[in-house]
């Protein structure tokens, strides 16, 4: 396997030399991340002006091959927790495992396998007695709420203790087309949060950048927060976050991240709904 010193502003997918199964550190989560990535294909049912994606493309994921996700996952953390990853690729500060994350290059509800394959990590974590201590993430644009499918995959999560990151950008209808490249009606995203929240606990992440020098306008700040108002108490909180690594969208070059004194003002805001909020500016 590739010896590469794992860094938070690189989240390489084939850092382990896997097909799903890649290694990040994540600044959210604290720590050593597993990922699970069902999208291989670099397909995506959103198009992210953010995102880090390389050679992004609309679509959905090919068949995932369970046995081999299956067989990845359970090398991978023989390796942590028995073999020499954590002293060789990992920085002796963040030597810690802290999830495994249903993530990757796309949308993971978006793979037909997705509740198949959550119930083949929970048995893989429970195999290697790792039930309980890690935690089982789903990060997710939240457009696939309404399959059934979806939703039995994410009840599972919430049985498990897991947790699901929903991405959450904007609370206007253009906002989330410049934004997050789709047509939507804030209402409905706000009704596939509402979903997910009684599914299992949930987190709402926001990025926050400046396009063009300019910070996001008010108008939208307000609508963002009028959206999340009415949710406070089901939700778990709020990750804000801004632009750690670089786009590789063609709209890049627009993009800036945003200061952390104005991250924690805005912060301090969705707090003020009631919300735990947590700033990675």
């Amino acid at each position: 396997m590739p010896r590469i010193l794992l860094k938070t502003e690189d989240h390489s997918r084939d850092s382990a030399g896997m097909r799903y199964v890649y290694p990040v550190i994540s600044r959210r989560a604290g720590g050593v991340s597993v990922g699970i990535n069902l999208n291989p294909n670099n397909a995506c049912n959103w198009h992210c002006i953010y995102c880090q994606v390389p050679d992004l493309k609309r679509g959905g994921p090919p068949p995932i091959d369970l046995v081999l996700l299956e067989r990845e996952l359970g090398e991978f953390l023989r390796w942590v927790q028995s073999g020499d990853f954590m002293a060789k690729r990992v920085p002796a500060d963040v030597r810690r495992l802290v999830d495994v994350a249903f993530s990757g290059n796309g949308e993971p509800t978006s793979a037909a396998e997705f509740a198949e394959a959550v119930e083949l990590v929970e048995r893989v974590l429970a195999t290697q007695d790792l039930s309980g201590k890690l935690v089982m993430r789903l990060i997710t644009n939240g457009s696939l709420l309404d399959r059934k499918e979806v939703q039995t995959g994410i009840a599972r999560i919430g049985r498990a203790a897991g947790e699901v990151w929903f991405k959450l950008d904007s609370g206007t209808s253009a906002g989330l087309a410049r934004i997050n490249g789709v047509r939507v009606k804030p209402e409905l995203v706000a009704r596939r949060l509402a979903c997910c929240a009684a599914l299992a606990p949930t987190w709402v992440q926001t990025c926050l950048f400046q396009t063009d020098g300019e910070a996001p306008v008010a108008d939208e700040i307000q609508a963002y927060l009028a959206l999340l108002a009415p949710l406070a108490s089901a939700l778990a909180g709020v990750h804000l976050y801004s632009l750690a690594r670089p786009s590789l969208q063609k709209e890049a070059p627009r993009l800036g991240r945003m200061e952390a004194g104005w991250m924690e003002d805005m912060a301090d805001r969705i707090r003020q709904l009631g919300l735990t909020v947590h700033v990675s500016p």
